[in-house]
């Protein structure tokens, strides 16, 4: 047990969710469509957003990352101006930890309140590319947000095997 405790105190550290800069030293696009990718922060954030869109169903599954990728936007606007979104780092560690515990738990609530609370991690995290945003505004946005539909179809893809699998180990508890 003691083997990983100090894993796990690193998981803990709000230094795990700095974004990551230095990708690529001068690509707009390429960057961008790296970034997500880069980072386990980004990765399994964007990649919950679609296994928690996939286990809601109907509308949740265009909601939830169209609200994320809408929210990421204006969250790379506000950096690309220079605003100052004050946590973003917390914030994305934040939307890690819940998005994962709520997709992992399969947490069942209101589309709008999920879509709510999946803009505000969209928000963080697109704060983060901006910030961190190299060659072309138009170009890197463009390769991010690609990316990002990517990671939350593949959550998407995950939730039907997922689910099966999950009403199986239920259905044989109540059994």
């Amino acid at each position: 047990m003691t083997r990983f405790a100090l894993p796990a105190a690193a998981l803990l550290l709000p230094a795990t969710a700095f974004a990551h800069p230095g990708h690529l030293e001068h690509a707009g696009f390429l960057a961008g469509l790296l970034h997500p990718v880069s980072g386990l922060d980004h990765l399994l954030a964007m990649v919950m957003v679609g296994l928690w869109a996939g286990l809601l169903g109907g509308a949740a599954r265009l909601a939830l990352p169209g609200a994320f990728l809408a929210a990421m936007l204006a969250g790379f606007g506000l950096a690309a101006a220079g605003l100052v979104l004050p946590g973003v780092e917390a914030g994305i560690l934040a939307s890690v930890v819940v998005l994962a515990a709520f997709a992992l738990l399969a947490v069942r609530v209101p589309v709008a309140a999920a879509a709510g609370l999946v803009a505000l991690a969209g928000l963080f995290h697109g704060h983060a590319h901006g910030t961190e945003m190299l060659g072309g505004v138009a170009p890197y946005a463009a390769g991010f947000l690609l990316a990002t539909a990517a990671l939350h179809a593949a959550g998407l893809a995950l939730a039907a095997p997922l689910a099966r699998h999950l009403g199986t180990r239920l259905a044989a508890r109540t059994a």
